[in-house]
């Protein structure tokens, strides 16, 4: 598996490419849109001039990193020769059928298809494809060139050989593997969004406020981040998306999405990557600030 396919250049896909091209991977980092793909390398340049200046690589592997990638705006070219394709796409369930019904019709019976997805069925996902054998789930986490953990998620008819060979290649890529089943939200969703909902309905019912929620998460349960805060950085849509899938596929009220992050995503307060959430990103800096709303 020397050369891989990204599909997406959004922060993850834009991670994953980074990470694959640093370990030495022929990458293809495909997306329809050609300015998400200047970002995408701007990026990947700036996060690689960060590594340099905290002397994790040199100024050579910088060069080789850069010089291992290529940008597509065609996924069908994107694809061709590639042995591994890792879907990063907007978590949409009805555009990633689209997208690996399109990778079934341009790559080989051999080729190994990955998504990145944190919540939605790779069992649902394989079904569109005539290879759902070789359909795989690879959940990176954000930021992807930092954090070591991948979960991998196997549908219901991926074959063991798949998995082991997807195992392998995390821990090429300085990984850390965990294989789990196919089920809503996997391990990681299905612990973490039900806790972020927790702190959002804390918050709506006025037991605390967003500091002070924070505050607790952090200094008594030792996260490095608070469940609002950390919301904010993954995306309030996309924790309500994760929040849907739960409750859709287990049909329990545990899962239901609070009220109160249902009337935030519509009134377009989506986090970091809007602005606003529970906290203020509008002003920049590191100090986090409450939104208005909350104080």
């Amino acid at each position: 598996m020397q050369k891989v396919a990204v599909i997406g250049a959004g922060t993850m896909g834009n991670g994953i490419a980074h990470v694959f091209a640093q370990h030495g991977f022929s990458v293809h980092l495909v997306d329809v849109s050609q300015p998400a793909l200047d970002k995408a390398l701007a990026t990947i340049t700036k996060n690689l001039d960060r590594q340099i200046a905290k002397e994790i690589i040199t100024a050579e592997n910088k060069q080789q990193t850069l010089a291992n990638l290529q940008t597509f705006t065609s996924l069908a070219s994107g694809v061709q020769g590639v042995h591994l394709v890792v879907e990063a796409a907007t978590e949409n369930v009805d555009l990633k059928l689209k997208i690996f019904r399109e990778l079934d019709e341009h790559t080989g019976p051999d080729t190994v298809l990955a998504t990145n997805t944190s919540s939605i069925s790779i069992t649902k996902i394989a079904a569109v494809t005539r290879k759902p054998g070789k359909v795989i789930g690879m959940h990176f986490m954000n930021p992807v060139p930092v954090m070591k953990l991948v979960e991998i998620i196997n549908g219901y008819a991926t074959e063991k050989a798949i998995t082991e060979q997807i195992t392998e290649l995390s821990l090429q890529l300085g990984k850390v593997p965990c294989v789990v089943n196919d089920y809503p939200g996997f391990i990681a969703n299905r612990i973490l969004m039900p806790m972020i909902n927790e702190a959002i309905y804390s918050l709506y019912e006025g037991v605390a406020g967003v500091h002070e929620i924070d505050t607790v998460m952090k200094l008594g349960m030792a996260h490095p981040m608070g469940p609002l805060q950390l919301a904010d950085f993954i995306g309030l849509d996309v924790c309500l998306s994760i929040l849907h899938v739960l409750y859709n596929g287990f049909g329990n009220q545990k899962y239901a999405p609070c009220p109160l992050l249902v009337n935030m995503v519509t009134a377009g307060h989506l986090g970091v990557k809007s602005g606003a959430g529970f906290y203020n990103y509008a002003a920049g800096g590191k100090e986090l600030v409450v939104s208005e709303q909350f104080r």
